[in-house]
């Protein structure tokens, strides 16, 4: 009897939820009192999230689990395609075999030494991704908004060493609608009032253009004192806004008409999102520095990387710059990993036809509902016309209903980006959800 019990016990805590656990007591034998634990609900996860945590996320309705390629679980076992994909970090599906046994591989030998000392990983990664992207030198770090701060520091650097601004002049050019995370450098440069309201003030040399509008590039880049032009190749969070065929040629050749560094935020559109393994790749045209994260871990540890030639990179010297944690010995077998499932799928490639496919599927929705489609690769968005009776965050929720996780942004556009290894047949069975989804409104 007791062995049963114990079993019982052990079984009980084994298929709970690492986490999301209660509470109960039980008599294992008389005079014994022991706890066993039970998992909670999803409402009581949420219940627990909002009693204990900053209110700074407004999450769909659902407590996620388990995940394993484009699938995820709830707590109570219910199945969703993810078609978010956590903002493009999970391109490679959740919890790829081969990354996830590069970080036990690493975690079990060498987790991290600090940038104080060699190890020997570090190298054998930089030396992995500067070949495979074509640059001299890569400074890692940690998330995406640690990646733009790092290449804003190295344009503003290269402009006082290099192009000759001097000394607190430098500028450095953003398009509206831009994002790069909630830093204040970051919302310095934002046009969103949900980002910058309340946290002035804010840092100085930033500058704005319209998106997609060259001749105002032009004009900007005409003050000396600009040091670099940030842009993403196509804008996510503004709500995958994608610009005419040629801009980011035309960016190239006026960067290099005034001597100015174009950075290229590649941390949502790079790494097969759009359908190439850059999104400027689109145009053969190549930035000065590029800025990668996310999927460069394809979701499994918070890395980011920027990469440029050593014209740029080399004038920042030690104790100018640096992380703790960037480039620390699981970061770097993380990512090597995750860059070699993108290539040995060709993930790129699938991207490219699984989201042709979806446009022109997305593209048969009532117009009348479904306003707007756009999108590349497997980055994609569909713009919902609001009424009394529906929005995009409506949509969402009977999304899920259905078994589909999607998630608005600005109140009207729900960005819909699977992981890449979807196939059609998985892809053929989400089109019908949204279709059915769409027709039942």
């Amino acid at each position: 009897m007791k062995s049963m019990i114990f079993q019982l016990g052990r079984s009980l805590r084994s298929s709970a939820p690492l986490g999301g656990l209660r509470g109960v007591y039980s008599a294992a034998r008389p005079g014994v009192t022991r706890k066993l634990e039970q998992p909670l609900t999803s409402e009581e996860i949420y219940a627990r999230e909002e009693k204990y945590g900053a209110h700074n996320y407004h999450p769909l309705p659902v407590a996620l689990q388990r995940g394993e390629g484009i699938f995820v679980w709830d707590v109570e076992g219910s199945r969703y395609f993810d078609f978010l994909s956590a903002y493009s970090a999970v391109n490679q599906g959740h919890c790829h075999p081969k990354i996830i046994a590069a970080l036990t591989a690493q975690a079990s030998m060498l987790t991290l030494t600090s940038r104080a000392f060699y190890n020997d990983v570090l190298g054998a990664y930089e030396e992995y991704v500067t070949t495979m992207f074509g640059y001299d030198k890569v400074l890692p770090m940690n998330t995406g908004v640690e990646g733009g701060e790092t290449a804003c520091k190295l344009a503003r650097k290269w402009a006082y060493n290099v192009k000759g601004v001097p000394k607190n002049k430098a500028k450095i050019v953003f398009a509206d609608g831009n994002f790069w995370g909630r830093t204040l450098a970051a919302i310095s440069s934002s046009t969103d009032p949900s980002s910058y309201e309340g946290f002035g003030p804010f840092m100085p040399g930033f500058e704005l253009v319209p998106f997609n509008d060259i001749p105002a590039l032009e004009k900007a880049l005409q003050d000396p004192h600009v040091a670099a032009f940030m842009v993403e190749p196509i804008q996510g969070e503004a709500g995958v806004l994608v610009p005419d065929d040629g801009y980011l040629t035309q960016v190239r050749e006026l960067c290099t008409r005034h001597n100015v560094l174009w950075i290229a935020d590649e941390v949502q559109t790079g790494l097969a999102r759009t359908g190439r393994r850059l999104a400027v790749d689109h145009e053969q045209a190549r930035p000065d520095i590029v800025i990668l994260g996310k999927a460069l871990s394809g979701g499994v540890y918070p890395v980011s990387a920027v990469l440029c030639d050593d014209e740029i990179m080399l004038t920042i010297k030690p104790g100018e710059h640096g992380s703790t944690y960037g480039g620390n010995p699981v970061a770097c077998r993380v990512a090597i990993a995750a860059l070699e499932v993108l290539e040995e799928e060709k993930l790129a490639e699938n991207a490219e036809r699984m989201g042709q496919l979806l446009r022109s599927e997305l593209r048969k929705l009532p117009s009348d509902i479904v306003t707007a489609v756009r999108g590349k690769g497997l980055l994609n968005a569909v713009v919902i016309k609001q009424t009394k009776e529906y929005d995009a965050w409506k949509v969402c929720l009977r999304l899920r209903d259905h078994g589909l996780l999607a998630k608005p942004t600005h109140g009207d556009i729900i960005r819909l980006a699977p992981p890449l290894t979807i196939n059609e047949s998985q892809l053929r069975e989400c089109i019908d959800i949204i279709h059915r989804t769409v027709a039942a409104l």
